[in-house]
C-alpha cells in the first residue's frame, strides 16, 4: 500500500542485524531476523536503550507515568523503543520526541504500511527527529496477529531493559516481558493501584520478581549509571500562586478542582496561572481537568 511512503516520500533501507552497530545485538536472538527494513536513521553506535510497553487503553495514571519516564530517559540520551501501537506505545514515542530525544518504532507490518493509520503522522515525526521505523517484514506487508507477537522479540532485543508502565493481567505486553527474560534483559515495572484492572499485570509481575520502577534513575542506575546527574531544583513560578500550583503538583495533586481549592485562589486568577504555567512549559494537561509537571 505504501501509505507512509506516499505521505512523506522517504527511502526504505534494507540491512541485516550484523551490518549495523545498534542492531548487532539481534544476532543473539533464537529467531534472528533475516533482514531489517527501515525508514529514517538508526543509531550509528551503541547507545543506552529501553523499551517501554503497556496497554492500548491506559488510564490517566498510565499516561502520566509513561510520559514522564520516557521524557526523563530521553532527556538523558536514552533511546526509547516501542511498537507504535495506540496507548502506551504512542505516548512513549511522543514523550521522547518532546524531550528532543531519539525513538525507534518496531512494526508488525511493512514500514510503508503503518498500523494503526492514525499513527502515520507520529511515524513521520519519529523519522524527521532522527529516529526510525523498523520491521523485519517486507514493504507493503499487512500486519497479522502473530506478527505483533513476533515483533515483540525485536522490541525487547534492541533494548537494555524493558519497562512496563501499565498492563492488565491478560495483556500482549506480557509476551514482550517473556522475550526480555529469555534474552537476559532487565525488566522494570511501575506499580499500580491494586483496585485497577489495568495495573493487575504490572502488580503480578512485581510479585514474580520484576524490579519496581518509580523514577528514571532506577533504570539508569542499572543500564547507564554514567548518565545520572544531580537532580535539578524544582522550578518556581513567576508569582506565589504559580509556585503554589507547582508545589501541589509535585506533592501528587492532579485534579484541577482540588488544585483550585488548595490554592484558595480566585477562579479567574487560578485559570490565568494555569495558562501561563502551560505556556512557559512547566506543566501540561492530562485531559479531563487534570494536570502534571513536565
Amino acid at each position: 500500500m505504501s501509505i507512509l511512503i506516499n505521505t512523506i516520500n522517504m527511502k526504505i533501507n534494507t540491512t541485516t542485524p550484523e551490518k549495523q552497530a545498534f542492531t548487532k545485538v539481534l544476532i543473539n536472538l533464537a529467531e534472528k531476523p533475516k533482514a531489517l527494513y527501515y525508514i529514517g536513521k538508526l543509531p550509528e553506535s551503541w547507545s543506552a536503550a529501553v523499551a517501554i510497553v503497556g496497554t492500548r487503553r491506559p488510564t490517566n495514571y498510565g499516561k502520566e507515568v509513561t510520559y514522564k519516564l520516557a521524557n526523563d530517559l530521553a532527556q538523558k540520551g536514552v533511546v526509547i523503543i516501542s511498537g507504535l501501537a495506540l496507548g502506551i506505545d504512542g505516548i512513549a514515542h511522543q514523550a521522547a520526541l518532546d524531550a528532543g530525544g531519539t525513538t525507534l518504532a518496531v512494526l508488525a507490518s511493512g514500514v510503508d504500511n503503518v498500523t494503526p493509520r492514525s499513527h502515520i503522522g507520529l511515524a513521520k515525526k519519529i523519522i524527521e527527529a532522527g529516529g526510525a521505523i523498523i520491521s523485519e517484514y517486507e514493504p507493503s506487508s499487512e500486519a497479522r496477529d502473530f506478527q505483533f507477537l513476533a515483533r515483540n522479540r525485536i522490541v525487547s532485543g534492541l533494548a537494555d531493559a524493558v519497562i512496563v508502565t501499565e498492563a492488565a493481567s491478560r495483556s500482549g505486553t506480557l509476551a514482550t516481558v517473556s522475550h526480555a527474560l529469555s534474552q537476559g534483559k532487565e525488566v522494570f515495572v511501575v506499580p499500580g493501584n491494586i483496585t485497577s484492572p489495568m495495573s493487575a499485570g504490572c502488580n503480578a509481575l512485581i510479585k514474580q520478581g520484576a524490579q519496581v520502577l518509580t523514577a528514571a534513575s532506577d533504570v539508569l542506575e542499572v543500564i547507564a549509571p554514567g548518565l545520572l546527574r544531580p537532580q535539578t531544583i524544582l522550578p518556581l513560578g513567576d508569582n506565589p500562586l504559580e509556585t503554589k500550583i507547582i508545589q501541589l503538583l509535585q506533592s501528587g495533586v492532579r485534579d484541577g478542582d482540588t488544585l483550585l481549592t488548595e490554592t484558595h485562589a480566585d477562579a479567574s486568577d487560578f485559570a490565568q496561572a494555569l495558562t501561563m504555567l502551560e505556556i512557559n512549559g512547566l506543566i501540561r494537561s492530562l485531559g479531563g481537568n487534570t494536570w502534571t509537571l513536565r
